[in-house]
């Protein structure tokens, strides 16, 4: 009997469709703002970008952590940005061109994660102090603290009705914790060796956990019963996030890969090539029909999801695409059953342990630059009609559904307001000439100053050598070539 996903047909496959630069270290967090007009990064440059869709728009970059970041966040209620740094602090940002921030002080170590409670009132953050700290929102103040990892935490979320959280560290464990209590109350030890990201599925009746173990698991916390295992990658898995649908993972890497994983069918669905060094985070946009990846190579890439499309088919409600100011309008499917859309593991025909991403291409299919199916062939596939392609970029004209309001005919107003708008409509597009022309001023001023300080760079790493020679009178000059850690290291 065809399964609902070859009844639906062949998806299309995930597409490239932007991709930034502006950071000048390893980009190691990303998430979108909920309207969807910004992707938000965090780098080991200790800085947090925010990236504007729309070209004509500049990236901000805030500045104020002393070290790397290590995590950015979005709340999904207010216009705050929550970054934590290996300089042991959270910063809350508003989303403006200022970049105001608040400092949240409690953590001795660094603060690998912060994430936000899906109401906005809450913000847990993870740290090498071994533990999770819940911070109250809107009032920024520390409320408890959650204590039971033995060692580092590098990974925390609390689950979508705000009462749990999960976390894991390189204790090699992911805990469950009582937001209530404050107590532990399931605890995983299924890794063999760190743990470096967890998720709670969308519908909050499991978790999901990676790791340098280079695997993926995924629990079901109502029975404890391991559902889903994955031998996912060739090096360690540094990132996992679930499409809001819950029918999929995409994971991140060291092996410079993304992958996306279909949960209904237990296993690979894509392998996507585009970073040129380790992959260290990934996020889906609210609605899914985005996602977003960062890695080592400083590079931020924004693809479109594509195969969620042919969902739509056997779902009983769908995503709504396109932009709207209302959050509530991007919310993910809704399924009939409660229950989790997971194959248990080992369970029925199909295994739940996917492997090589190449092994199930259909036969004849051509490689793909940006992506390579790993899929079995759909027996008889239904098309599916889809809009043409639009020629412009797709990312900036992202609210082409909204209805635009009727045309303003000034033949109705009297002669004085009508002279006054049509005044002020020229003065605004001078002014928006204007500042088009000094935002391309600005970048490449940018672009200068940036060859300036690499020019500088070289200078003094040539000059060391000779500096180090003259200091040691008759000795031998000492070798140039300094050690580094190679790009696809594990952070």
């Amino acid at each position: 009997m065809a399964t609902p996903l070859e009844i639906a047909g062949q998806p299309d496959d995930p597409t490239l469709e932007r991709s930034f630069r502006g950071h000048k270290d390893a980009v190691t967090s990303v998430c979108f703002n909920s309207n969807m007009k910004q992707l938000i990064s965090g780098s080991l440059d200790s800085c947090v970008m925010v990236w504007n869709f729309k070209p004509q728009l500049r990236a901000y970059r805030f500045a104020g952590h002393k070290g790397g970041v290590h995590s950015v966040a979005f709340s999904p209620t207010h216009s705050l940005i929550a970054s934590g740094s290996k300089d042991r602090t959270i910063r809350l940002w508003q989303s403006t061109v200022e970049g105001k921030s608040t400092v949240l002080k409690a953590h001795t170590g660094t603060v690998r994660c912060v994430a936000f409670s899906s109401d906005g009132r809450m913000l847990l953050s993870a740290s090498d102090d071994k533990t999770v700290k819940v911070w109250a929102l809107p009032t920024q103040r520390f409320a408890f603290t959650l204590t039971g990892h033995q060692n580092w935490v590098r990974s925390c979320q609390p689950s979508p009705d705000c009462r749990l959280a999960v976390s894991g560290g390189d204790d090699k464990t992911v805990k469950v914790w009582d937001l209530t209590t404050k107590k532990c109350i399931r605890t995983f030890d299924d890794h063999t060796s760190s743990v470096t990201s967890v998720a709670w599925h969308p519908d909050g009746t499991c978790v999901a956990s990676v790791g340098t173990d280079n695997t993926i698991k995924l629990w079901d916390i109502r029975t404890n019963q391991l559902l889903q295992h994955y031998h996912a990658h060739t090096a360690p898995v540094t990132h996992l996030a679930f499409h809001p649908s819950g029918n999929f993972l995409i994971t991140t890497s060291n092996d410079t890969t993304l992958k996306v994983w279909d949960l209904r069918e237990g296993q690979l669905f894509y392998t996507l090539h585009g970073h040129e060094g380790a992959t260290l985070a990934a996020a889906f946009s609210p609605a899914g029909d985005y996602f977003a990846s960062a890695g080592a190579d400083e590079q931020v890439m924004v693809w479109r999801t594509n195969f969620d499309r042919f969902l739509e088919d056997y779902a009983t409600s769908h995503v709504i695409k396109g932009s709207s100011q209302d959050p509530a309008l991007q919310a993910p499917p809704a399924y009939t059953n409660h229950a989790p859309l997971l194959i248990p593991h080992g369970a029925g025909s199909t295994h739940a342990v996917a492997t090589d991403a190449h092994a199930a291409r259909p036969a004849g299919q051509s490689s793909m630059p940006a992506s390579a199916r790993a899929r079995p062939p759909v027996a008889n596939p239904k098309p599916i009609p889809l809009p043409p392609p639009s020629h412009q970029n797709a990312l900036d004209d992202t609210e082409w559904e909204m209805e635009a309001p009727p045309p303003l005919n000034l033949n109705d107003l009297p002669h004085s307001l009508s002279a006054t708008l049509q005044h002020i409509v020229g003065q605004l597009d001078v002014l928006t000439q204007t500042m088009a022309l000094l935002d391309e001023r600005l970048t490449i001023n940018e672009d200068r100053v940036r060859r300036i300080d690499d020019k500088l760079d070289r200078q003094q790493q040539q000059q060391q050598p000779l500096i180090a020679t003259h200091t040691g009178g008759g000795a031998q000059p000492t070798s140039m070539h300094a050690w580094a850690a190679p790009a696809g290291a594990y952070l």
